[in-house]
């Protein structure tokens, strides 16, 4: 019974083994990743066959995991090495703003993010950036319209709506600020921000 055992566990070894070696580098940089191991997830990428074969989004890939690990210069190196592989990527663009964000690098996320409204005149996830950037450049008055007009496509979005929000009251425009605030608690109860802002205004 016991060589039985033994028996098993070394088959059951030997197959781990196998599968182990099967991994491909794409495998184990996505799990290592998932384990928070950045820098790892990268060298698994960095063999020579791997870069070959998918230039493109090796540089997409080893971009993004210099980000989770704060390296903002290197992440926006390898951006642009991916923008160079493919000039019509908005995958780059809407990466590269993350690590200038970071470091409040406002005007040259601006300059990217319009890139991709260019291309995608209402795509969501460039326009919130956007707001990012013009909430860090305290371009008040700018930021409401911005968020009016996006708020005209998305009428069900809470994001949107408090960028909104934040833009009137530091435009001094305390009912706009109000009205939005509003807004954003028919879509999401208990909303923090938005439920800080009007008990404040009850207790004045």
């Amino acid at each position: 019974m016991n060589r039985y055992i033994v028996l098993i566990l070394l088959i059951i070894g030997v197959m781990s083994h196998q599968a182990m070696a099967a991994e491909t580098a794409w495998e184990a940089s996505y799990r290592l990743e998932v384990a928070g191991q950045y820098a790892d997830a990268i060298t698994a990428l960095q063999s020579g066959k791997t870069a070959k074969k998918e230039p493109e989004l090796t540089e997409l890939r080893i971009a993004w995991l210099h980000y989770l690990q704060g390296k903002y210069n290197d992440a926006v190196g390898h951006y642009e090495s991916a923008m160079k592989i493919n000039s019509d990527s908005i995958d780059a663009r809407l990466g590269i703003v993350l690590p200038l964000l970071a470091q409040q690098r406002w005007k040259e996320s601006e300059k990217y993010l319009k890139q991709v409204i260019e291309a995608s005149p209402w795509h969501y996830t460039a326009h919130v950036r956007l707001m990012i950037a013009e909430e860090g450049q305290k371009k008040w008055n700018v930021l409401a319209k911005h968020a009016k007009e996006v708020s005209r496509r998305y009428p069900t979005d809470t994001t949107v709506l408090v960028y909104l929000a934040r833009a009137s009251y530091w435009a001094g425009d305390g009912d706009g600020a109000k009205e939005a605030y509003m807004k954003v608690l028919n879509r999401l109860p208990g909303h923090f921000e938005a439920v800080g802002y009007l008990s404040s205004l009850n207790k004045k």
